[in-house]
């Protein structure tokens, strides 16, 4: 497939400049070499892909956000999400946990102060490439962000953390998390903050791994927190402020998810052209027969609808369009697209896309994640409908 769009401080185009085509490339060649290979395996045993984050990191496509000054490379949302799609269609287990370090970080950029994105984006994940996680949801508070319950209280000028987090991206290996809790219960989102804190903090414990139906090469696990000590350096942004950095942070990386949705659908689109064109039945290609030849005519069309919505999203976050809506639609058909994408692999296969020797099976495990993860679709349409009769 083609790649056709770019950011600029004009608009959208509908050509990429050299240097993107050559970071697309440079992505695809590195998903194809390192991920595709082990994909089937990593997914098969749960492996954590440590080593592919360190091969990518090396050529500079994760933590592709922490700025120049800090080491990094200071891509763009546009830039990750061409990333994103590449190694998506790779694997979105893999590129899963390659993609947190990025939602980790993105609150230290928004709100953090210069000593802390120095310390923690420049030296702990940039110099040190260590891994961060993000940590919102609870068992009781999933879609409510503000329903969290995890405790800060403020104590001899620091704060003790009680309470815990569920369904943690990389939590078992992460170096230190990004944790939003509540400095006051009783002032509902305006009472939530968030913290840095430390691995290695004592008090803080990572429960067992979580055994998954897909994207099993991403590690998912619950954080416990039993009187942790933070400094009260450690604090991103302001008291209170939590809320809408949460928010904010999910506008920037909502569309790097569905960048990564975007990639399964072409895995799977491609994939459904090659076996429909070499199966026959009946005596023709099974793609000249319309049920199957419309199926993936659908998958084509909703794979470059769904591109181009991310697209937009990933340029409206670099031209500093605050607009929640547009992360909302492309995160929402994205997801419900390469939802619809992978079922119609699997028909498309027919019996052989139950069987786990042909990708589509993965791809349908893996799949189900982008409607529940960075939002329910449904919260999405939520936003949307929030949007549409917001009244200022």
């Amino acid at each position: 497939m083609d790649s056709m769009s770019q950011a600029s401080s004009t608009g959208p185009r509908f050509q990429l400049n050299e240097e993107q085509e050559m970071l697309v490339r440079m992505a695809r060649e590195f998903a194809a070499d390192n991920i595709i290979p082990v994909a089937a395996e990593y997914d098969e045993k749960s492996i954590f892909p440590a080593d592919i984050f360190h091969k990518a990191r090396e050529l500079g496509i994760v933590n592709m956000l922490i700025p120049e000054e800090y080491g990094g490379v200071g891509a763009s949302c546009f830039e990750e999400a061409l990333v994103s799609e590449e190694l998506g269609y790779g694997c979105t287990g893999i590129s899963t946990s390659l993609g947190v370090n990025s939602l980790a970080i993105l609150p230290i950029l928004i709100a953090g102060n210069e000593k802390q994105k120095a310390y923690w984006l420049g030296e702990r994940a940039g110099g040190q490439g260590q891994f961060c996680s993000y940590g919102v949801t609870e068992a009781n508070a999933g879609s409510n962000v503000a329903g969290i319950q995890t405790r800060a209280e403020k104590k001899n000028g620091a704060y003790i953390l009680n309470g815990s987090k569920t369904f943690i991206t990389n939590a078992s290996y992460a170096h230190y998390y990004t944790i939003f809790a509540k400095t006051d219960l009783e002032a509902g989102h305006r009472g939530m903050t968030c913290f840095v804190v430390d691995r290695d903090s004592p008090g803080l414990s990572v429960g067992k791994k979580f055994d998954k139906l897909g994207q099993r090469a991403s590690d998912t696990a619950e954080i416990i927190f039993e009187d942790v000590e933070v400094p009260e350096e450690n604090v991103v942004g302001a008291p209170g402020q939590g809320f809408y950095i949460a928010m904010k942070v999910f506008d920037h990386s909502r569309p790097g998810v569905a960048a990564a949705a975007c990639g399964l659908q072409r895995r799977a689109l491609e994939e459904s052209v090659k076996y429909a064109g070499e199966r026959e039945a009946f005596g023709l290609p099974i793609y000249q027969h319309q049920a199957v030849g419309h199926k993936i005519a659908d998958m084509a069309i909703n794979y470059e609808a769904s591109r181009l919505l991310t697209w937009q999203a990933a340029w409206q976050v670099d031209a500093g369009i605050f607009n929640p809506r547009v992360p909302a639609y492309a995160k929402a058909f994205a997801a419900d697209m390469a939802t619809k994408a992978a079922v119609d692999a699997v028909q498309v296969f027919g019996g052989y896309g139950y069987m786990k020797e042909f990708p589509v099976e993965k791809l349908l495990r893996d799949v189900k994640i982008f409607q529940i993860y960075e939002g329910t679709s449904e919260i999405q349409r939520n936003i949307i409908v929030r949007e549409l009769f917001h009244k200022s």
